[in-house]
């Protein structure tokens, strides 16, 4: 039994680099009481991550549009090597007692990906926190700062490492994202 786990683990932990994996299961953690897709919508600029292997560019930014069936179109870009790539996806909200609880995914055949908006003033910023259980024995996690604008102020980002702290999720490797000379693509 342990030499099929640690079979398994050989083959999932490289999957995972570059991402922040963690023992045992993910946390709880609280989200945007009384959410409002319909306000939170529309063009949000990445302005810290936790490191993503998906995203290696800079500029990167998410339009959500909202579609006739209430769920989700995902626009996300980001420049890479001085060329502007674009993902296209689909959101919906997985759980209709927790609005604030949205699944995400950029592929027809990979299943939804938790996103869930921790807190949002859906004019400023908006926190989101993201976790994979992998077989119960680790996770791995993901977390955003957004913004309407290119920039936040240092107060914005501070208030959102609090929102994570009082999570238990941490960010002590959260990077910012470089949003400078983005017209330029």
């Amino acid at each position: 039994m342990t030499g099929s786990i640690a079979l398994i683990l050989a083959v999932l932990l490289p999957l995972v680099s570059g991402q922040v994996p963690h023992w045992g299961p993910c946390p709880e953690p609280t989200t945007q009481p009384a959410f409002n897709l319909k306000q939170f919508v529309g063009r949000w600029f990445e302005i810290a991550k936790l490191p993503a292997q998906f995203e290696k560019g800079r500029c990167i930014e998410t339009n959500f549009t909202l579609k006739l069936d209430n769920s989700l179109r995902i626009i996300s870009s980001e420049i890479l090597r001085g060329e502007l790539r674009r993902i296209e996806g689909v959101g919906v909200t997985e759980d209709l007692k927790n609005p604030a609880k949205l699944g995400i995914t950029f592929s027809y055949v990979l299943p939804y990906t938790p996103y869930w908006i921790l807190s949002t003033d859906y004019v400023n910023t908006a926190v989101v926190y993201s976790c994979t259980d992998i077989l119960r024995l680790f996770h791995v996690e993901f977390a955003w700062v957004l913004s309407r604008s290119r920039s936040l102020p240092a107060a914005a980002l501070e208030k959102a490492a609090d929102i994570f702290a009082k999570n238990s999720i941490d960010v002590s490797r959260m990077t910012n994202t470089r949003q400078q000379g983005c017209e330029k693509a």
